[in-house]
């Protein structure tokens, strides 16, 4: 059996959204339903809402998307998450210009 890895959003109780990574999406969605994970960001923003996930064959490229959506704005996240690249390339071209 071949390891999956997953990069994933979820929307908290305060609208934010956490991006995180893992090898077992459905223990690490259960640790974060549960607020099991210590200081981690999530404990105290449930409920959650799992908006986006995406499987990869490693590791690294879980955790290289993962720190690529880290670094979005939250509009670019959303428009992501809708598979909206128009409005992704719109919100580059804005940010280019700043």
């Amino acid at each position: 059996m071949q390891d999956q890895f997953y990069a994933y959003i979820l929307k908290c109780a305060n609208g934010a959204y956490y991006v995180g990574h893992t090898d077992n999406l459905e223990q690490r969605l259960s640790e974060h339903h549960l607020g099991a994970i210590k200081n981690c960001y999530t404990k105290d923003k449930r409920p959650l809402e799992l908006m986006f996930v995406q499987n990869f064959q490693t590791r690294d490229e879980a955790f290289q998307a993962e720190r690529q959506l880290k670094g979005w704005s939250r509009k670019k996240k959303e428009a992501f998450m809708r598979d909206d690249w128009q409005a992704i390339q719109e919100l580059n071209r804005l940010q280019k210009k700043k």
